[in-house]
């Protein structure tokens, strides 16, 4: 029988010149993060010699490549990362960290960082109140996460409990 082992999938974010410095933020932010490798365009390469072309790095058990491909592309929120947090703490400090320096609020959890890359900050459990076969109690924690930009687990289960 052949092996049948799924691939690695690794994710490559492109940026204009900005793929070191992104890759110092974000392992600045994730504990267990480190850049592995960096890779510079040669003489033959679309940019300046010695300019830095590619960066690995990995956040946890995920290895990320950065690549300086140039202005043709930017990130939009058709694409996010998902952090799924402990408690309302880790929610805070991935929060404040990613939209430090120039990153953005959005609504129910989602922001943009400084680099225009969008994440999902979320607090584990949260879908168990939001998905509550109580459908009511659903529906006001449904109504209370709209309106919302970073999310509050504890505001979301007094909303489903009628309290807010």
């Amino acid at each position: 029988m052949p092996d049948v082992s799924a691939p690695t999938i690794t994710p490559n974010l492109w940026f204009d010149t900005q793929a070191h410095e992104a890759a110092e933020f974000y392992v600045s932010v994730f504990p267990d993060a480190e850049i592995l490798d960096v890779h510079r365009y040669g003489p033959e390469g679309m940019r300046d010699e010695g300019t830095v072309m590619l960066v690995v790095f990995r956040l946890g058990a995920t290895r990320f490549c950065a690549i300086n491909g140039g202005p043709q592309f930017t990130f939009d929120e058709a694409v996010s990362f998902e952090i799924e947090c402990q408690d309302q703490e880790e929610v805070d400090r991935y929060w404040e960290a990613l939209i430090a320096g120039g990153g953005a609020e959005s609504r129910c959890g989602w922001c943009k960082d400084r680099f225009g890359l969008s994440w999902q900050v979320v607090p584990k459990g949260m879908g168990e109140v939001l998905s509550d076969p109580d459908r009511e109690r659903a529906g006001r924690a449904m109504k209370a996460m709209l309106g919302m930009r970073k999310l509050d687990l504890a505001a979301l289960r007094r909303a489903a409990d009628g309290e807010a």
